[in-house]
């Protein structure tokens, strides 16, 4: 079961847009019964974890905390993804493009460190490829 949280509420989140889009990542890499959780969060939480799981006290774009393990309803938990909007809506504006665009890539991002990509150890290879596939004309 892929599920997305909001706990932010100052934007507006494309939901039904994010969860196609994990859908469509999940056939693309062969997950058969994806469990997943999407949480949008602030700056505050996303501050937190980064302290608490990676040691640096600032807030970050997007963090993946991968599980790997089967459930017992028959699912595979990959792990979760969670998105700071705040950080999100500023790159999107130094980017030139949507805040929804920039959720869709950090949700992206995040889904190839669940399935073990790592920086300069293929992730942004996969990344670029991935980028052509969904989004063909750099939307």
């Amino acid at each position: 079961m892929i599920e997305i949280i909001n706990r932010q509420k100052r934007r507006r989140i494309d939901r039904a847009g994010l969860l196609r889009l994990l859908r469509r990542l999940t056939r693309l890499y062969g997950v058969r019964r994806p469990g997943l959780t999407l949480v949008l969060a602030g700056d505050d939480a996303i501050r937190r974890l980064n302290r608490t799981f990676r040691g640096k006290d600032k807030p970050t774009d997007v963090l993946s905390f991968p599980v790997m393990e089967p459930t017992p309803e028959g699912d595979f938990h990959m792990g979760d993804i969670i998105i700071s909007v705040p950080r999100a809506e500023k790159q999107a504006g130094g980017l030139g493009h949507s805040l929804g665009h920039e959720i869709e890539y950090l949700a992206a991002h995040g889904f190839l460190h669940l399935l073990g990509f790592e920086h300069f150890h293929g992730h942004e290879t996969e990344e670029a490829r991935l980028a052509a596939v969904l989004w063909p004309k750099g939307a």
